[in-house]
């Protein structure tokens, strides 16, 4: 069975570690429309798409570098 990676979910936590941003930033740039926002699989369970958020880092990678 093949697996698609770019499909993968994240929980808060492992986007956290990801992009060593706090919930709170997190939240206040989703709200601002500055970070890929996230899917309620429940009423206690968000997560986001790691390609989102591997593009989001790269995103900033370059925005820095300029």
């Amino acid at each position: 069975m093949n697996q698609d990676f770019s499909k993968k979910l994240l929980r808060l936590r492992d986007v956290i570690k990801m992009t060593s941003l706090s919930r709170t930033t997190i939240y206040d740039y989703m709200s601002e429309g500055k970070f890929p926002k996230n899917i309620h699989l429940g009423p206690k369970i968000s997560v986001w798409i790691e390609r989102e958020i591997q593009e989001w880092i790269n995103s900033q990678i370059l925005l820095n570098r300029q």
